[in-house]
Parts: structure tokens; sequence; C-alpha cells
């Protein structure tokens, strides 16, 4: 089940979340190696969030390998920095595409609802947030995390919440058969966190790289409730689409908007 896109219209250029995807995207080919190793695990070690390094619950000097040539060894004092940066790295090219697509879809309407300068804010805040809680669930890992998945889930979270009835279009793929459903985002989102949910709590106590599942949970938690304060009520008030109460289905009408 993969979203294609939202029938929400954009009612103002969304230059936050086109310049949040090309920091992205330049950050891949130019400090990553577009994905070729040695880079690849260099950056990994050293712009990744490592747990047992933010905390300092690691004994300086522990190292760690992140790939076939590439052995980080833990500093003596806490990184700070690496929860900002560790947003804007990636692992893969289909860890990037498939974050770089939520991010199209969701965040130019989000922004919609703050403005540019504000949601640069709130999804460093959902970034940080994100990677807070899955440094909580394992104080002592030394597996680096990186990727956007979280400040996406807080931008997930936040349009769950403005525009929970707007149609969001799946691309359903089982086996032979495919085909495309629209449903509303408050059902598409809600799955999406609950199954994140359930897989954080299986992941509890597992050993090894995989996905940060607690960071896409928090991310989206943080979401939900910084958009509380993000909001600007008279840019929201101009979207047609937002909230539960709307005058016509947003999956006929929303191609009429003007935009503003």
């Amino acid at each position: 089940m993969f979203p294609i896109r939202d029938d929400n219209p954009q009612l103002r250029t969304p230059y936050a979340t086109y310049g949040l995807i090309a920091l992205n995207v330049l950050a891949w080919l130019l400090v990553q190696g577009y994905g070729m190793n040695p880079t690849l695990s260099e950056s990994v070690c050293n712009f990744g969030l490592v747990p047992g390094e933010l905390l300092q619950t690691v004994p300086a000097g522990t190292t760690l390998r992140t790939g076939p040539d590439t052995v980080c060894v833990i500093s003596g004092t806490p990184a700070w920095l690496t929860l900002f940066t560790s947003m804007f790295m990636h692992g893969s090219w289909m860890h990037i595409i498939g974050n770089m697509w939520f991010l199209w879809i969701f965040g130019d309407n989000v922004e919609d609802s703050m403005g540019p300068v504000k949601f640069v804010v709130f999804y460093l805040l959902c970034g940080a947030a994100a990677a807070a809680l899955q440094t909580a669930t394992n104080t002592e890992s030394t597996i680096p995390m990186v990727g956007a998945s979280g400040a996406i889930g807080g931008v997930m979270g936040a349009y769950i919440l403005l525009y929970p009835r707007v149609h969001v279009h799946l691309f359903i793929f089982l086996g032979l058969f495919a085909t495309t459903v629209a449903i509303p985002a408050m059902f598409m989102l809600g799955y999406w966190f609950i199954l994140q949910l359930a897989s954080g709590f299986i992941s509890i106590g597992a050993s090894g790289g995989g996905v940060a599942f607690w960071a896409h949970v928090g991310g989206f938690g943080a979401g939900a409730l910084l958009v509380m304060l993000f909001k600007d009520q008279t840019l929201l008030d101009k979207h047609p689409y937002h909230g539960w109460k709307q005058k016509t289905p947003p999956s006929r009408n929303w191609h009429r908007i003007k935009r503003g």
C-alpha cells in the first residue's frame, strides 16, 4: 500500500517543502556519494545519531563498523548536533526516495497551515523528538540512526489532525493483482501509525540494525501535538478542506479551487 497523491490543493507554493527535499537530495549526492561506499558508510559514521554516544552510556573509544572498510570510534563528548544531521542522511536509494515521496505528498498542505518558516522549525523539532524516543528505547545502542522518517512522521501526525477527511489515493499491489483506492487520510495515516506502534513493540529487545519504528511513533506523536502550537488559524481558514466540517466532498471538487 503506497500513497500516490492526495485530493488536497496547494494554496501557496510550498517553498519550505521543496527546500527540505532539495537539502536531503543534495546531502545524498554530495555528502553520501549517492549511496556508494566508502562515502556512504563514512557519512553514516560522521552524521548518524548513535544513542550510546549521544548519552555517553558507551565508553569513549568503543568502535563500531558501518561498512566493509569503515570503523567508527565513539567520541568522549555528546554529539548533540547529530539529532539534526541524522535526519538528512539516508541508507539507500529506496530509503531516500520513499521518504521524499511522503514529504512531497503531505508536506505542502501542512506548510499551508503554518507558513514556510514555522514549518521548517516544526519539521526539525519533530525529527529531534523522533530521535529522542528511539534513543530512549535503547540508550546504550551503538547502531547509527539515519533518515528523515521521524520528521516526516511528524508531518503525517499534523496532517491527520488538519485534514482527516481528505482522500489519499493508494496503489495496492498483491502478487498479480494491482489496483488503486482512495480513502480518507484518517484511515490511511491511522493505519500507518498503528503499524509503526505494533512493530515498535515487537522490535523491543532486538539486536542489530533495522527500521527505527519508535522514531516514526515519536515523530508522529510530536507532530500531532506541535501542530496545535504551530498552525496559523488565519492561514488554515483559507483552506477549503481542513477539519471535519466540509461543504463539498474533497475527492470531487478539489481541482476547482483557485490557488491564492
